[in-house]
């Protein structure tokens, strides 16, 4: 089979061609790892008047308790000026916050800078965003959530609701038919996506279907436990960490034994916790040093990001035991990666000759997806 540079394999940009900048929150509090805390912050924020609101807001050139503007699609929420609101916090949403570290978001578009409307319109229980990390070993992550972590551009794999419309390059699926002898499903072009793309960016497609197969099937592997849906999955021989000592109410410090495969929460142990696990990176960030800091450090008093739990919470011990398997189990993959990154056979020159490439400039816009009003500032109805 031929081995080709990176050079003469098409770019991610150009085989799923819409592709929409990340989200910027402008202010931290209105995310947080459990959803009780960003409740009691919204409460606070509303009994506070005046010049207080405004200070515990965090007003930024986008968005200030004066600002108008509409509501998030599928959300619902009040639209009137902050200054002046009351009622209930939004229902808060489940969103991939950091690599690796799903928490929780005030979808009320009055708290969020740049929300990024398009994304929320096609994001439902059929899509899979994936999110450009600018990592080595992990350029890409997928999620069924939202993404609001600050990283490279989020390429959803659906360009309308429902799981309609693939955001692959037009005629890519049916060229890669015609080499492969078979019709790959988008989720399948994703899968190969996940396992191959290397740290430019750039895809090494193949026209041999037994390195397709065993790669879509490594990339599945992968999307199945970054989404982290369905079955729990286990380690090795059925091992699992567990919590060899109780945790404290208030851990401080983390601390890994490597010789003994121990992950210390103060006195607090979990174990078996293996050394990739505890090594796993993005971006050069240790992902479990991450998460466990999240939901530890002390924000400034006085500020809304300083209500959190007074306590460490179970549901926080069941996720950190399901982290750690699913990065020691991602762990294990990147040596089968890299192999699959070393050839390739269908190059961007063939796509161009066979009119695929250059995407068509309409495919790198949003769809339009509106069956529906969407309500706009102070309750109007929103012309898009």
């Amino acid at each position: 089979m031929p081995c080709v540079t990176h050079d003469d394999a098409p770019l991610l940009a150009d085989l799923m061609p819409w592709s929409v900048a990340p989200l910027r929150t402008g202010r931290a509090w209105p995310t947080a790892p459990d959803p009780g805390s960003l409740r009691a912050r919204w409460d606070a924020l509303l009994k506070a008047e005046g010049a207080d609101r405004e200070a515990l807001f965090e007003p930024t050139r986008s968005r200030t308790l004066a600002s108008a503007v509409g509501r998030l699609p599928g959300q619902s929420t009040g639209t009137e000026r902050l200054a002046r609101a009351g009622g209930p916090c939004a229902e808060p949403v489940r969103v991939l916050a950091a690599p690796f570290d799903e928490q929780w978001l005030i979808p009320d578009h009055r708290l969020i800078d740049t929300a990024r409307p398009e994304l929320w319109r096609v994001a439902d229980e059929h899509q899979v965003f994936t999110v450009e990390t600018g990592a080595e070993e992990d350029p890409l992550l997928a999620t069924s959530l939202l993404p609001t972590l600050r990283t490279g551009r989020i390429r959803p794999l659906y360009r309308r609701p429902g799981g309609k419309e693939p955001n692959l390059a037009p005629g890519l699926t049916a060229h890669l038919s015609d080499r492969l002898g078979s019709a790959p499903a988008p989720a399948d072009v994703l899968s190969w996506i996940l396992a191959t793309t290397a740290p430019d960016l750039t895809v090494p497609l193949t026209d041999d279907a037994g390195l397709w197969s065993a790669g879509v099937e490594l990339g599945r592997r992968m999307l199945w436990l970054m989404r982290r849906d369905g079955e729990r999955p286990k380690l090795p021989g059925g091992r699992r960490p567990y919590v060899r000592a109780p945790l404290p109410a208030r851990p401080l410090a983390l601390h890994y034994d490597e010789d003994e495969q121990t992950l210390h929460l103060d006195e607090g142990r979990i174990s078996p916790v293996p050394p990739e696990a505890w090594n796993y990176e993005v971006a050069g960030v240790r992902v479990l040093e991450s998460w466990f800091t999240t939901r530890t450090a002390a924000d400034g008093p006085g500020t809304l990001a300083a209500i959190r739990p007074a306590t460490w919470s179970q549901a926080w011990t069941s996720e950190l035991l399901e982290l750690i398997t699913v990065v020691a189990l991602l762990a294990e993959l990147r040596p089968q990666r890299a192999e699959l990154k070393a050839t390739a056979s269908i190059t961007a020159a063939d796509l161009r000759e066979a009119g695929i490439l250059p995407a068509p400039e309409a495919s790198r816009r949003p769809a339009s997806v509106l069956d529906h009003h969407e309500e706009g500032p102070e309750g109007q109805i929103a012309l898009i």
